[in-house]
């Protein structure tokens, strides 16, 4: 598996902007995919979106579409979270995540430790 570390999280206030990095290592990236998930207390990971690693094809999910943006640099083996326009529930812990262990890309075997982000009213 490779190593995953996120960086970038923080305390924003509501309509400001983040951006969160997600740095593979330890072996060639080759994972067709990186996504990005989050946590808030209480309750359950959920989807945020997800990018592809050959063509930078992406995917988000609804609460997020049109406010975040995934990118990455395939020479830096690093992927990007751009957040802009954060609201309050938009507060979490966000991980990144490769090595989809399944055809649909829905759950992956390689994830970050996490990065807290915390937006404020």
């Amino acid at each position: 598996q490779v190593q995953l570390v996120e960086s970038g999280g923080g305390l924003v206030q509501a309509g400001g902007s983040l951006r969160l990095s997600c740095a593979a290592s330890g072996r060639t990236f080759s994972s067709p995919a990186m996504a990005w998930f989050r946590q808030a207390p209480g309750k359950e990971r959920e989807f945020v979106g997800v990018i592809s690693w050959s063509d930078g094809s992406t995917y988000y999910s609804d609460s997020v579409k049109g406010r975040f943006t995934i990118s990455r640099d395939n020479a830096k083996n690093t992927g990007y979270l751009q957040m802009n326009s954060l609201k309050p529930e938009d507060t979490a812990v966000y991980y990144c995540a490769a090595d989809p262990t399944d055809i649909s890309w829905a759950d992956f075997g390689s994830w970050g430790q996490g990065t807290r982000v915390t937006v404020s009213s």
